[in-house]
């Protein structure tokens, strides 16, 4: 990497090389604001040549031009701009020696904007494949001169779905009673194969034109959250898309782990995700695992590129300002370089306190988990700024607990050994838990096709600590079996796409299964939001015994007794173990049923019933 010499004057003209023809200039961010925390400013520019200009800036107050960034590619330039806090919105322009000339928008930042308030306990997030949740404007299903058409058909293919879609679902969602949503990438994905999921981006600054458009993604966040409802965005860091102008004309010759090259899986991921942690762990281990690809069309980023660490910094802090961001949930967390993520979550976190970010850590140990936290002391000296993480050991242990026969070491007991080990992480309250999402299996499917099972399930997601997310169709029963193939798991949304016989929307065609699902999740959400002990409340639970597991949610001096019943039958439960969370009252009102309980004498569980208690 090339730098070119700093100076003060504004106008001072920057040669790097011969000028030569031009043609459009791309610059990335396309824009930037006014009274940011981080007075500092890189912008990508892309155009033939572009490096051999000599640029100047017109006089601007405030700004500084620093100087240009140049790599071995002259078709890049990285302007380096300073914008202090007297600087006002309006536009910049810049000139090169052979007459070009561009112009770039400092816009005014919403005043709020800094202060916004993240996703919390107090919410439930609704993850949502847009592909395969609502078909809003069928004219975008297809695109002129994009490499992948929609194949309804093909249960890998893109089915139509859009944003427009989701903003047309607003109401239900509300009516349902989530409060943030998740949406897979909906960033462009210019590939020819299984685009739909979004996650092999080609255009890290604009929405796949499938999906809508910038505008219209900055409408979702706005309509949403006049019902209520923030916008998290999923964003990727490790990896991008293959047919990324990228790979055909790289910014530098390192922007791109393992060379930029494949070679048939010798530089693939080995999935090893605990040589970050591990004390014994050998250099070419862990680079294996960091610097390896998923797969040929994802080359892995080379975030030790301090001008493509720059790059992706500021492309998340222009999304969280352009689209009004409530959160964002990160991919494949810890495939990225650890020190890049902590400057990656550091800057964000310094620009926006109150805002939360989820990473996704795929590991049922919650030791390498707890590790990604921020405020985890660990052992390397390691510090991460990066809010919350996913309870995969929680989710794994809930399956278990539902479908094994109940013993000392089978049965509910795994979701109990599983939440003992909170004293691992360093916020548990700010953890994401969940049943199911996008890359596993249906609770439903997981828990053969058994309502009460499932019931009971969501009951404890949306009852625990933490922050509850629920897979979109949950609530509808949403089924894979018998396959086990994303396209299958991802399935359509009842009433999102025309021929479908059930519609979710007018309750058309659903089941009594489905029906009753549905009002029990609406219910616990209604209840989620009603009673702040239930998404606030100290836990504290008891070990399991006889097939129920029992907890109590606690929260300024508001109480709630959970009380799931595994058994197939009925049985009359004695509540006098939990004394110390009773403290001597013995009356209290079913919360579902809405009727007064008294806890002096046996209570009565049904078969595979969950009973919700708050003390009066």
């Amino acid at each position: 990497m090339k730098k070119t010499q700093s100076f003060l004057a504004l106008t001072t003209a920057f040669t790097l090389f011969n000028s030569t023809a031009s043609f459009a200039i791309t610059a990335s961010p396309e824009n930037w604001w006014v009274g940011m925390q981080n007075d500092s400013l890189q912008v990508m520019l892309y155009d033939n040549n572009i490096a051999n200009k000599t640029w100047q800036m017109m006089p601007y107050k405030g700004v500084e031009f620093k100087g240009v960034t140049t790599t071995n590619n002259p078709n890049y330039a990285f302007l380096d701009l300073t914008i202090s806090d007297n600087a006002k919105a309006g536009t910049l322009t810049f000139k090169a020696e052979d007459g070009t000339e561009f112009t770039y928008p400092l816009n005014a930042r919403d005043k709020q904007s800094a202060n916004r308030h993240g996703f919390t306990n107090k919410d439930t997030l609704y993850l949502i494949n847009p592909d395969r949740f609502v078909n809003g404007d069928p004219n975008n299903d297809t695109v002129a001169g994009m490499k992948e058409p929609a194949n309804p058909s093909f249960k890998g293919g893109r089915h139509g779905g859009d944003i427009q879609g989701v903003i047309n679902s607003l109401d239900y969602l509300e009516n349902l009673g989530v409060t943030q949503l998740w949406l897979t990438p909906v960033l462009e994905n210019d590939m020819p194969s299984y685009s739909y999921h979004g996650y092999a981006i080609t255009d890290f600054y604009k929405v796949d034109p499938r999906m809508g458009s910038n505008s219209l993604y900055k409408t979702l966040s706005a309509e949403a959250k006049e019902h209520g409802i923030g916008l998290v965005m999923d964003m990727v860091l490790n990896h991008f898309g293959s047919s990324h102008q990228w790979m055909a004309d790289m910014p530098t010759a390192d922007w791109v782990n393992f060379d930029g090259k494949f070679e048939n899986g010798k530089n693939a991921t080995s999935h090893a995700r605990q040589t970050i942690q591990d004390p014994h762990a050998s250099q070419y281990d862990k680079r294996q695992f960091n610097d390896g690809w998923f797969v040929e069309s994802m080359p892995d980023l080379n975030q030790r590129q301090p001008l493509l660490s720059t790059y992706l910094i500021q492309n998340a802090i222009w999304w969280i300002e352009y689209a009004n961001l409530s959160g964002i949930r990160v991919d494949t967390y810890s495939y990225s370089d650890k020190a890049f993520l902590a400057d990656w979550t550091k800057a964000i976190m310094t620009e926006y306190p109150n805002f939360n970010i989820v990473g996704e850590e795929w590991t049922t140990n919650p030791a390498i988990a707890s590790y990604w936290q921020r405020g985890k002391v660990n052992q390397d000296g390691y510090t991460s700024d990066l809010p919350s993480v996913m309870d995969f050991s929680l989710q794994e242990a809930l399956i278990q607990a539902l479908n094994e026969e109940e013993s000392w070491n089978t049965g509910w007991v795994k979701v109990y050994q599983s939440l003992a080990n909170d004293f691992l992480y360093a916020d548990t309250d700010n953890i994401l838990v969940f049943a199911d999402n996008h890359d596993m299996s249906r609770v439903y499917t997981e828990l053969g096709q058994d309502l009460a099972k499932t019931k009971l399930a969501m009951t404890l997601l949306l009852t625990t600590r933490g922050i509850p997310q629920i897979y979109y169709g949950t609530e509808l029963l949403l089924d894979n079996t018998p396959s086990n193939d994303h396209g299958d798991i991802r399935i359509d949304f009842p009433g999102g796409f025309k021929g479908q016989k059930a519609n979710a929307f007018t309750g058309k065609g659903l089941s009594a299964d489905q029906q009753e699902m549905l009002a029990s999740m609406k219910k616990l959400l209604k209840l989620r939001q009603e009673k702040p002990a239930l998404s606030e409340g100290r836990l504290m639970h008891f070990s399991p015994k006889q097939g129920v597991y029992s907890y109590v949610r606690e929260h300024n001096g508001q109480t709630v007794l959970v009380i799931l019943n595994k058994n197939q039958q009925a049985i009359d439960w004695d509540l006098s173990y939990m004394q110390e969370a009773l403290k001597g009252n013995n009356k209290g009102r079913d919360l579902i049923s809405e009727k007064r309980v008294d806890l002096a004498a046996p209570i009565r569980l049904k078969a595979m019933q969950a009973r919700l208690i708050e003390l009066e």
